[in-house]
């Protein structure tokens, strides 16, 4: 190669580093009511997808062996006008032992915060979850909860470690939709046993609170999970991912979280019922909408409650599942697509139109 072509290639390759905007971290704004760009203090409005994998996968089943898939998916929802994405990291891909990481996932990890950086996304981080029953290792379930807590922690910890150094990372989720029981469970009974199709995505945190309030047990989990991140990372958000009969009262566990999260799917001719359950979480803290999609009501439904719930959130999540708009609207076209697929292109194409209005 002569020193022309040399030259004309060092040119090309700082072209596209310009086109990639300097990350900056997310911190909460002075107000105490919303998210800001540090140091510049640039408003921040997170706005985004869930992403737990392509076409009903999970991330951790495919991200060593079709790497390309998940890097041509972020291309995709930023292409779309994401800022955020959040992941969905599997406690059994993560820990081999209650007090050993899982060094093969940590490195994947650290490759996927380099590809949310490379694309300009933010990462939303929840950790913890256990959606696949027959995934979940056979030790983490008979330990007792002090010692669930504990591996829970190293969990925290270990991803905490890779992820501290990184601007993108936006928050650290402790867990998805955790609940707090109010009274004694039976022993092993850490889940809903409510599947949505293979998956389970809620976990209880106790098994039995004793003398304790569902809302101090709550509050001491957040905080035994939130110091293993400290250790590490003491600069980015902790949140944990709600919903209104969990047992985390919003006022009870906002003072041991930097923002509250809630995952709100608004039911047709009820969305005074969703935004009553949004005002629930307007306790002097930002809100984020961390779950939403129109699958009980219409995308004319939803939009309105999206812009009606501005007054009370400053942050909105929905769901990609790894196919574009553009390949939905092809099925349409061919009268070909299914109701299924017609709910995910419905909520494409809002999030595609509100995008300059929620993120302003």
């Amino acid at each position: 190669m002569n020193a022309a072509s040399i030259a004309l290639l060092a040119c090309c390759l700082l072209s596209a580093c310009a086109t990639i905007p300097r990350m900056e971290p997310i911190r909460v704004a002075a107000t105490g009511r919303d998210f800001v760009r540090k140091p510049s203090g640039r408003p921040f409005r997170p706005w985004g997808h869930n992403y737990c994998g392509n076409n009903g996968r999970l991330i951790e089943d495919y991200w060593d062996t079709d790497w390309r898939t998940v890097v041509e998916d972020f291309r995709e929802m930023k292409a779309l006008g994401a800022n955020v994405v959040r992941i969905h990291l599997q406690f059994g891909k993560f820990m081999d032992a209650p007090d050993k990481p899982n060094e093969a996932a940590l490195r994947q990890l650290e490759r996927l915060v380099a590809l949310a950086e490379q694309t300009g996304l933010y990462l939303d981080v929840t950790g913890l979850a256990c959606y696949r029953p027959k995934d979940v290792p056979a030790w983490y379930d008979k330990l007792d909860a002090n010692e669930r807590w504990a591996a829970q922690a190293r969990f925290w910890e270990a991803v905490a470690a890779r992820c501290a150094k990184s601007p993108a990372i936006f928050c650290y989720d402790l867990m998805n939709e955790p609940v707090s029981p109010p009274t004694k469970r039976e022993n092993g009974g850490w889940y809903s046993g409510h599947l949505l199709g293979e998956y389970d995505f809620v976990q209880f945190i106790s098994l039995d609170p004793g003398r304790q309030t569902k809302e101090e047990v709550a509050c001491r989990w957040i905080q035994t999970l939130s110091a293993a991140i400290r250790k590490h990372d003491r600069q980015h958000l902790i949140t944990v991912g709600l919903w209104l009969w969990s047992g985390f009262t919003p006022s009870a566990v906002a003072p041991s979280l930097d923002f509250l999260s809630v995952h709100i799917y608004p039911v047709s001719g009820k969305l005074g019922a969703a935004m009553a359950e949004l005002r629930a979480y307007a306790v002097g803290k930002p809100v984020v909408i961390e779950e939403t999609f129109p699958l009980s009501c219409s995308g004319e439904e939803l939009e309105t409650f999206l812009l009606a719930s501005r007054e009370y959130a400053c942050g909105w999540l929905g769901h990609y599942d790894g196919k574009t708009l553009a390949e939905y609207d092809a099925l349409q076209r061919k009268n070909r697509i299914t109701l299924p697929q017609a709910l995910w292109r419905e909520w494409l194409r809002l999030f595609q139109k509100l995008t300059p209005v929620m993120t302003r």
